[in-house]
């Protein structure tokens, strides 16, 4: 039996996260305070006591999910020793300190830098996410290719399950997908409350300036493959592991093949490390033999 561990990616936040972890565990306490040093604010407080406008901005999110992952891990599996591991989005992030390619300190300095890139973009382009219920994903990959030839770009971004695809790109784009979409049968075409559009071409100029961050820093060789978001393969290669990691921005997120993929390569469970309980409720939807639960 092989175990994956995953790891969630934006939107799994909540006010209080990661309090009683720091509370219960003096190795969960010293792994926030030295996020708090390598950031160079009290994140920690933010998480802890802040509102949920607050924990909503790309700064904070990113790197507090990251954090509470990766100390939920690191203080709660004991042997560290996964079969396989794999994120959704900022999520690999995590699982690249799960499998050892990542130092705390060398991922969270990139989680930061990647949330204050995607930000800078976010503020660059009025644009947006929506997500599509009940729909053949080549209808949606279509339609979108449609719409961006006309000229207002608009991608399948998020490959969540089976029946639920997200579309990522401009504002006027996306809002025009969801009615075609919705002509086209959807059950629901959802614009999302996100701070712009995601794994789509609008995040070209953080992905340029995440890619120089990733390139200066030490990825080591892997204990275990990275299921990556934009292959869906296992990859134990470190350089390999870096030019996914400086695609992922303006690619697809291919969580359904993910899945699809480690379950076929023999994983028959599933351990989601973070906050919430989204990932555990996908593998199900896109696997439903296997056992899926969260730490």
């Amino acid at each position: 039996m092989k175990t994956a561990f995953v790891f969630p990616g934006q939107g799994s936040q909540f006010p209080g996260m990661g309090k009683e972890l720091y509370d219960n565990s003096p190795e969960a306490k010293k792994l926030f305070e030295q996020a708090n040093d390598i950031l160079g604010f009290k994140i920690s407080d933010v998480m802890f006591s802040g509102t949920e406008e607050e924990l909503k901005q790309t700064k904070i999110t990113q790197p507090a999910i990251f954090i509470h992952s990766v100390v939920l891990y690191l203080t709660k599996i004991s042997e560290h020793k996964p079969n396989m591991v794999a994120g959704h989005s900022l999520g690999e992030f995590s699982a690249l300190v799960a499998n050892k390619t990542l130092s705390f300190e060398a991922a969270l300095q990139l989680v930061y830098k990647r949330a204050l890139a995607m930000q800078k973009a976010c503020e660059l382009n009025p644009s947006t996410m929506a997500a599509i219920l009940n729909l053949e994903d080549s209808v949606v990959e279509n339609i979108c290719a449609e719409i961006t030839a006309a000229g207002n770009v608009v991608v399948a971004a998020n490959y969540n399950c089976p029946g639920q695809l997200v579309i990522s790109g401009s504002t006027e784009g996306v809002n025009i997908a969801c009615e075609k979409l919705k002509a086209a049968g959807a059950k629901r075409a959802l614009v999302l409350p996100v701070g712009g559009a995601f794994h789509s071409p609008l995040m070209e100029p953080a992905r340029v300036e995440l890619e120089a961050a990733i390139n200066s820093t030490t990825f080591n060789t892997p204990c275990c493959p990275v299921y990556q978001n934009t292959t869906a393969s296992a990859v134990s290669d470190a350089n390999q592991i870096k030019l996914n990691l400086i695609a992922q921005l303006t690619a697809p997120v291919k969580w359904t093949q993910s899945v699809l993929q480690m379950t076929a390569d023999g994983a028959s469970k599933y351990v989601e490390c973070g906050p919430g309980k989204v990932l555990q409720g996908l593998v199900k939807k896109i696997s439903p033999t296997v056992e899926a639960m969260s730490i």
